[in-house]
């Protein structure tokens, strides 16, 4: 493949809500400069960036696509991003690799939960935006509705570039306040059009938006504004540089509008992002540690130390894993050795991929600024630094959201449990949001993940890709039990068979733990009553009987346990025969000191727009939770609360409904505290049937 000097590089990615048309216009770019010879359609699942199999068949962006085009001499590295609420994390993992950010906004539907989101998360990374206005063939398409909606929105100085020509049906092409022309499109998707002279009937709009054009990039310049203020306006190269200095400086972001499935505006999209939008160079410094952990800064050199980021990994079940970086400084050559910075060891790099969707081509090296993969490295994960050597430094990681929604996974066959665990590990290194663990209590296998959707794109990716078939099931939520009160219990356990029996007596006190412990064991024993080689006999009979529970089968916590009599037999006695009587007497004690059974709350982190903090609130009370504050940021509300983990199991989808999908939590685990009397029976009642059925 042709080689680009990094001042020809543009990195630039598609933001936005599900369905607004970023994977169209994606699709339209490669078409247009070449890269493809045939616009695919997300309905018959033929597009370049979409081929996952559960992408096709759900027609939706799963995960991040990156595909190249040629444009004027420039390669484009098109990163096509997900919107919908189950993947746009993958969108948030992405914003740090890019140099600009397109934000597709649909003229039909406006502006969607996820796009504020990812707007935000663009703004704090200082990212120049270009604003897309999609679908403006739509029936319901609104140029106007949509620029005021920005306005409400985003806060953010925008400069319209483009005026629609129609809408709806009638929309054929758009006024260029830049050239100030006409340009007529044909409507079948060739993306050609005629220029042509501005409609009579929108000649005013057209004088009246290029003025606030070129006032606006006037007011960012000093030099400028003397040019203006002097003579009234801007020459045009004046015009254009200034506008460029502005829209890398985050001053303003353009707006264009157009048809993406009618492939109107696409090519003047790709002028836009040729001559307006930053190169690698003009990208500020990318933070870093070193090898001490000082911080540092490494910047867009060319020829500088080798440096770059791995922001994504592919799992293959039979080609491997992929890995695909960003160069942040240096050079990275086909067939060369490298130092994975996090873990201080070598990388053999094979050979070089330039990713075009799916398909896969082979190139010599991967410049600053650059995107590339490659295959089959050993220990290199998503997030991880790969250096040319000589300097050891770190970028930092990008946090991946937390999990909303878990499940107990559990394969269908047997012979199938070390198959599920190598794929969803493999599963892991493609998805930093998934989660698989053990939970220490249940002994079951969680699966967590970002919303039902995702937990059954992976189901399905288990089956189709690796060939193992799971069931999924409500986690056990893991109660404990303890006790409120000091009580004593008596055990005794006598067994006389042929030759020696087992004899055993203990007593035994327990008392509730007051200092955060678990279990304490306290030797009460005077006079020899029990012989020393005994009492760890006792300890372990106690410790089994608060494995096991006794209220419901939870294990029990918070226990201070002391034997301080009890008998023996010279022959008889056993350490076995002390840890069956002291399982007797823990119980009877246990059920005399006031037991109760202690549920897992957890804390949670909600934020919502401030329409719907009652709405919230109100459900939070109804899921037994306390509200321990509300704070403003960022222009929404974040409520702090405690809710008890049950309540919480099918939390995202309903946070969803009612918020219309600008919803969002995070959660943590929290302490344990008493479940209420009619709560902790209805628990115990469904243990006792559990195990009455389990006989």
């Amino acid at each position: 493949m042709k080689t680009y000097t990094p001042d020809k590089i543009r990195n630039v990615g598609l933001l936005g809500h599900s369905g607004a048309g970023k994977t169209c216009i994606a699709e339209a770019m490669l078409y247009d400069s070449g890269g493809i010879t045939r616009m695919g359609k997300i309905i018959e699942g033929n597009t370049t960036m979409d081929f996952d199999p559960e992408e096709i068949k759900r027609q939706l962006s799963i995960s991040a696509s990156i595909a190249s085009c040629e444009w004027k001499n420039h390669k484009i590295n098109v990163i096509d991003t997900p919107g919908d609420q189950n993947f746009v994390s993958e969108a948030f993992l992405c914003i740090p690799i890019m140099d600009a950010a397109i934000v597709v906004i649909a003229a039909d539907e406006g502006i969607r939960a996820n796009t504020e989101r990812l707007w935000r998360r663009a703004a704090e990374r200082k990212l120049p935006r270009v604003l897309f206005i999609n679908k403006m063939d739509a029936e319901r398409a609104s140029y106007a509705t949509v620029i005021d909606h920005i306005h409400d929105t985003f806060h953010q100085k925008i400069l319209r570039l483009t005026i629609p020509i129609g809408h709806g049906a009638a929309f054929k092409g758009v006024v260029d306040l830049l050239y100030m022309r006409a340009y007529i499109y044909e409507k079948d998707g060739e993306g050609k059009f005629t220029t042509e002279e501005i409609p009579a009937d929108l000649k005013d709009l057209a004088q009246k938006e290029r003025q606030e054009l070129v006032e606006s990039v006037a007011e960012t310049d000093e030099k400028l504004l003397d040019q203006f203020m002097s003579t009234g306006a801007l020459k045009d190269e004046d015009l254009y540089a200034g506008f460029r200095r502005a829209v890398l400086a985050g001053d303003v972001s353009p707006v264009v509008a157009g048809s993406a499935a009618l492939n109107i505006v696409i090519r003047k999209t790709l002028d836009l992002i040729v001559n307006f939008l930053p190169s690698p160079l003009d990208a500020p410094p990318r933070p870093a540690e070193d090898e001490s952990g000082a911080a540092v800064e490494i910047k867009p050199d060319p020829a500088g130390p080798a440096a770059a980021f791995v922001f994504k990994t592919i799992a293959d079940p039979y080609a491997g894993k992929l890995s695909v970086f960003r160069v942040f400084s240096g050079v990275f050559a086909s067939d060369s050795n490298v130092i994975n910075s996090q873990r201080g060891e070598k990388e053999h790099l094979g050979q070089l991929e330039a990713l075009q969707g799916k398909k896969q081509n082979p190139v010599k090296e991967a410049v600053v600024g650059d995107i590339a993969a490659v295959a089959k490295l050993k220990l290199t994960t998503t997030g991880d630094t790969l250096t040319g050597g000589k300097e050891r430094i770190v970028f930092p990681k990008v946090a991946a959201q937390q999990p909303v929604i878990s499940y107990a996974i559990v394969p269908k066959s047997k012979s199938d449990e070390d198959k599920v665990s190598g794929a969803l590990h493999r599963l892991e290194e493609e998805d930093p949001t998934l989660r698989v663990g053990v939970d220490r209590q249940t002994k079951e296998r969680i699966l967590s993940g970002m919303g039902q959707t995702h937990i059954e794109v992976v189901v399905s990716k288990l089956r189709d890709k690796f060939g193992v078939e799971v069931d999924l099931k409500p986690p056990r939520i893991a109660y404990k039990e303890t006790i409120k009160t000091k009580a004593k219990g008596h055990g005794r356990h006598k067994k006389q068979t042929g030759g020696h029996g087992q004899f055993a007596d203990c007593h035994l006190e327990i008392e509730p733990l007051r200092n955060g412990q678990e279990f304490e064991f306290v030797n009460g024993i005077v006079g020899g009553v029990i012989p020393r080689q005994y009492i760890p006999g006792v300890e372990k009979g106690a410790l089994e009987a608060m494995a096991d529970g006794v209220l419901a089968g939870y294990p029990i916590t918070g226990v201070r346990v002391t034997v301080y009599d009890g008998k023996y037999h010279e022959v008889d006695s056993s350490e076995l025969a002390f840890k069956i009587a002291s399982r007797t007497a823990f119980k009877e004690a246990f059920m005399q000191a006031k037991p109760a059974l202690l549920e897992p709350m957890a804390s949670l982190e909600i934020t919502v727009p401030d329409e719907c903090v009652g709405d919230v609130m109100g459900d939070l009370n109804h899921r037994r939770g306390r509200v321990q504050g509300v704070d403003s940021r960022g222009g929404a509300q974040v409520i702090s609360a405690t809710v008890p983990m049950a309540e919480i199991m099918t939390y995202a989808p309903d946070l969803r409904s009612m918020t219309g999908g600008r919803g969002q939590f995070t959660m943590q685990p929290g302490a344990y505290e008493e479940a209420p009397a009619h709560i902790a029976q209805k628990i115990i009642e469904a243990a006792a049937k559990e195990k009455e059925e389990g006989k």
